[in-house]
């Protein structure tokens, strides 16, 4: 048995949602093409994910420092980064020492730069490394320029970026520096890994990755989403097969009685934290475009909708019949099955925070989109969404308002209903929504292109798993 293995991957993912899906979706790639793969989260994270695998990738943990109640119980950002440094080194030694005297040793980590710890590990034991970068190849540059003291405001194919399409720690650097710190920190020790992975696909952003390529080579293996909505290559993959929340059913019943892109699909991410006027300015927007929408809010955030929201639209969805059928226009879910939603032909649009796994799955299904940006990387997403790949409109905010110190869009203003009921209307009727559609359509192919046989993402896998076979042997 031990020579059926092409080699055998450690993944080490940082540990929250958005991270974990992709890392998690190569390692399927992976062990689609003869690898064996373990991907290791931390131990209260594998306490919410009660597998022992999926598909052919098994699950084994690190630790974080935080067993009990993870991320939630630190006393500061900068507090859990250093404990999961110290516990997180520890407990990988342990993990590739229990594999290396089991028929199967590990031969190589792919790890997210976000825990560049992981590559020094990697190193101790002689192992072959990658980085596996979770966002998109322009923030990546945009990091890469600021660590090494270069211009971070002009970019290959872009021109020149304002503040408010920066990623959030540059614009407001004072809001996270622990953060700050963490991305930037992502170059610290990469000259050391062997391999570079984004998930992006090389013809999406072309000049960045030639560009990025002459100072530290990347290579687009993007994008990293379910077999079923790209190439089906791998059987039955039509999930990613990781919830961190639980999943509401009724989205796809209620758009199947929908006419074809008439839906706008909202939502905001795993961390989704909008403030109660945000939330309200939101509901009402939605509320006054006349479209259907389904939005997915939160158990935690559902108190910050206009009073009776949730209440009234339940009222006319029990007594609109099939003659009115116009006249329930939103259907509110806690969380939804998004791939699935995404590829409904129900759905006309996405409204989005612009998180960068939302997003190319959206250019991965040719679904158009509306982009509110809360922090991090999603401005930088959402000017290229708008200006460079032509699929969609960011909002525009209104800085007369302000919303509550404490929340992540503090530095944002707000989004006022009008503006929101305007985006929809550009990305869903008229000429401009005609060319978004267009254009969201080829992304689409080429996203498939790249990922199918001799594809530029397929071919960059091939180029990993022959190196890999060469160190093996």
């Amino acid at each position: 048995m031990e020579d059926k293995f092409r080699g055998h991957i450690l993944a080490i993912p940082y540990p929250s949602q958005g991270h974990i899906n992709p890392l998690l979706q190569f390692s399927k790639i992976l062990a689609s093409k003869g690898l064996k793969v373990t991907l290791a989260n931390t131990i209260f994270i594998s306490k919410s994910l009660p597998l022992k695998s999926i598909g052919s990738v098994q699950f084994d943990t690190i630790s974080d420092g935080y067993d009990e109640e993870g991320f939630a119980r630190a006393e500061s950002i900068g507090a859990y980064l250093a404990r999961m440094e110290a516990e997180g080194s520890r407990t990988l030694i342990e993990l590739i020492t229990k594999y290396n005297s089991s028929p199967h040793p590990i031969n190589g980590i792919i790890y997210d730069p976000f825990l560049p710890w992981a590559l020094d590990v990697a190193k101790q034991f002689g192992l072959a490394s990658a980085a596996f970068f979770t966002q998109t190849c322009t923030v990546n540059y945009i990091y890469y320029m600021r660590y090494h003291g270069g211009d971070a405001t002009s970019i290959p194919g872009l021109h020149m970026l304002e503040p408010q399409d920066l990623p959030s720690f540059f614009s407001a650097p004072a809001s996270y520096p622990a953060y700050l710190e963490m991305v930037l920190n992502q170059f610290s020790n990469l000259h050391e890994a062997d391999f570079i992975f984004a998930n992006s696909y090389y013809k999406l952003e072309q000049q960045v990755v030639d560009s990025m390529s002459k100072v530290c080579r990347m290579l687009t293996i993007g994008p990293t989403i379910p077999s079923t909505y790209l190439d089906n290559r791998i059987e039955d993959d039509k999930d990613y097969g990781v919830h961190l929340f639980k999943i509401d059913s009724v989205c796809s019943d209620w758009l199947n009685s929908k006419p074809p892109g008439s839906v706008i699909y909202v939502a905001f991410g795993s961390m989704a934290n909008l403030s109660h006027k945000q939330m309200e300015e939101l509901a009402l927007g939605l509320k006054g475009c006349g479209f259907y929408f389904l939005w997915v809010v939160k158990e935690s955030e559902q108190a910050k909708l206009p009073p009776n929201f949730i209440e009234e639209l339940e009222l006319e969805r029990s007594t609109s019949t099939s003659e009115d059928g116009g006249r329930c226009k939103g259907l509110i879910v806690r969380w939804s099955p998004q791939l699935e939603v995404l590829s409904n032909e129900a759905v006309g649009c996405f409204f989005t925070h612009g998180g960068w796994n939302s997003t190319i799955e959206a250019l991965s299904l040719g679904m158009p989109m509306i982009v509110m940006p809360q922090w991090t990387d999603q401005p930088t997403n959402s000017k290229l969404v708008q200006d460079l790949w032509k699929v969609g409109v960011r909002v525009k905010v209104d800085h007369d308002h302000h919303h509550d110190a404490n929340n992540i869009t503090d530095e944002n203003g707000i989004v006022a209903r009008e503006e929101i009921e305007s985006c929809i209307r550009k990305v869903m009727e008229g000429e401009t929504a005609i060319e978004m559609k267009k254009n969201a359509k080829k992304w689409k192919s080429l996203a498939i292109e790249a990922v199918s046989d001799g594809g530029t993402s397929d071919t960059n896998i091939h180029e990993f798993l022959s190196k890999l076979a060469t160190a093996a042997a």
